[in-house]
């Protein structure tokens, strides 16, 4: 997969619904204190920080391949928290956690059964895993905008070897995919969060931070922002409701499982 390069910042103000879904994720964990925990793709740091609050007698580690997102994060580093950039795709840990945790990012890896062996060798016995990703059929109006621009004349040239981002599975897909795996337990689970953003604006900034990242990186500087403009157009004229606010479908998969 490609790495892609993210603001921290910005994408702090614009992760309002992935911040939602982590504090539901968060919420349903049994902690005692003393666990020591591992964040695959920690974002901003914001959760994995929250983590190292309810284990102070443990400590947490965040990782994450974008640069932006780590330089964030690490202003919130302290005794029980740290935070690394590395791609999870390489991290190459043994027996070390009690728990992996992730929230709103593993879509962006396309290899999973190497993600959940990675994860599983990483893993201290009865150690577990708790992650939220997007699953099938999230997105829907982005990527037939986005779709549609890859494929028109001005910008196909620039796309001829793309390859798409995102892995987003159905439940039934991820419950096989699991079973590759010698976990001793596992459950799979999928929700619909359909989402209005409140304006424009908010949805302008979710498309911004991180949705048209991995496109935006394919166009020549030149035309960048034209691509960038056509496509919020698009976009707010797709999915603009009466009342102002604006609609993306959004699908959740919830993955807990036991070593």
């Amino acid at each position: 997969m490609g790495t892609y390069e993210f603001d921290g910042e910005k994408y702090k103000k614009a992760s309002k619904h992935q911040k939602e879904w982590g504090n539901r994720l968060i919420s349903g964990l049994e902690l005692s204190g003393d666990e020591i925990i591992l964040d695959l793709g920690c974002g901003d740091g914001v959760l994995t920080e929250q983590l190292s609050e309810l284990t102070p007698r443990g400590s947490v580690l965040g990782i994450d391949a974008s640069l932006g997102m780590v330089k964030t994060a690490k202003k919130l580093s302290c005794e029980n928290l740290e935070f690394v950039q590395m791609g999870v795709n390489f991290m190459d840990f043994e027996k070390r956690f009690d728990l992996i945790f992730s929230n709103a990012a593993l879509h962006w890896i396309i290899d999973h059964k190497n993600l959940l062996e990675r994860s599983y060798k990483a893993l201290k016995p009865n150690g577990k895993i708790a992650w939220n990703f997007a699953g099938g059929g999230t997105c829907s109006n982005f990527f037939e905008v986005i779709r549609e621009k890859m494929k028109s004349n001005k910008y196909a040239e620039y796309f001829k070897d793309f390859e798409w981002p995102w892995f987003m599975p159905s439940k039934a897909e991820y419950i096989e995919l699991i079973k590759s795996v010698n976990f001793s337990k596992a459950e799979v689970s999928e929700k619909n969060e359909d989402r209005f953003f409140a304006d424009k604006e908010e949805m302008i900034r979710w498309i911004d931070q991180p949705s048209i990242v991995p496109f935006i990186k394919q166009i020549p500087d030149e035309l960048k922002e034209e691509f960038r403009s056509e496509v919020v157009e698009e976009m707010i004229s797709r999915t603009i409701q009466p009342d102002g606010r604006c609609f993306e479908t959004f699908r959740r998969i919830n993955v807990t499982a036991v070593k």
